[in-house]
């Protein structure tokens, strides 16, 4: 496996952090991984080595104010900024990668992300996965919303910890410390962010009908995180016939994580490998 660090030109310009993954012979697919609130793209190694063997080029970003790209932590002025970032990276890895079949997925905030990317710029893509995307209503406490979005006229940029409990990510204890350990890891959200994230979650929701490329939509039944409720209501609104809702008993909010990481990795790969 041949492992590759660099930066590329995103939206505004800013310069964001990435990584690559390559098979020793000539790659067969290349697979777009857009990673979660707090967290960073090299978060992803079970999805990696599992799919890099079979072929697949991955590529991971860190999105602006996460992991090794720049930008104050947990904070976002528009989520046109998360979006056009992520268009630009995926021009970058299709420029590269020309002629393969093309897969993005995203997880959690970065499975809103990637699906309201898809509403914005559908074409060229092969298929879509979303792993527990926080789509429709966030699991946002009332009290919470309304601060947000007052001090968001206010202090657009105060920051503020998010409250995550790492507890909840996975049943798997190691997992569960790596996570609370990993250095690149934040907890900090801002009320412009906040405000930015229910707003594109409720949009992506209302939107779901408008979703065109094949899908796949995983999630986990015991999420305390992001609700499988809102998963299961997009997944219905899509008119895409080709389209696939796995929900794992017991699971918790990172499927490729959690102790049942090694049932959806395959599944990942099975349903990929179908689209190639």
């Amino acid at each position: 496996m041949n492992h590759q660090e660099g930066e590329f030109q995103a939206s505004e310009g800013m310069k964001l952090f990435y990584q690559s993954w390559h098979p020793q012979d000539a790659p067969q697919a290349t697979l777009v991984i857009a990673h979660g609130l707090g967290e960073h793209g090299g978060r992803y190694m079970n999805v990696v080595n599992a799919l890099v063997p079979k072929g697949y080029a991955i590529y991971a970003l860190d999105h602006r104010g996460h992991g090794r790209s720049p930008g104050q932590k947990g904070y976002l002025q528009a989520w046109s900024a998360f979006r056009e970032d992520l268009r630009a990276f995926v021009l970058l890895v299709q420029a590269q990668e020309a002629g393969r079949p093309f897969f993005l997925m995203g997880h959690s905030m970065g499975g809103c992300m990637v699906l309201n990317y898809v509403l914005h710029y559908p074409d060229g893509l092969t298929a879509v996965v979303a792993s527990a995307p926080a789509v429709g209503k966030l699991n946002v406490p009332p009290i919470i919303a309304v601060m947000s979005k007052m001090l968001a006229k206010i202090k657009p940029d105060l920051s503020i910890n998010t409250g995550l409990d790492a507890r909840h990510i996975s049943r798997d204890a190691a997992a569960v410390a790596a996570y609370q350990t990993d250095p690149l890891v934040h907890g900090k959200g801002t009320p412009a962010a906040a405000v930015a994230f229910m707003q594109t979650a409720a949009w992506t929701m209302a939107h779901a009908a408008d979703f065109q490329p094949p899908l796949l939509l995983i999630h986990g039944d015991a999420d305390a995180l992001v609700n499988v409720a809102e998963s299961r209501r997009f997944f219905e609104q899509v008119k895409q016939p080709d389209k696939k809702l796995i929900i794992y008993t017991g699971g918790y909010h990172e499927s490729h994580n959690d102790v049942h990481k090694d049932h959806m990795v395959a599944d990942l790969a099975d349903w990929l490998g179908a689209h190639r």
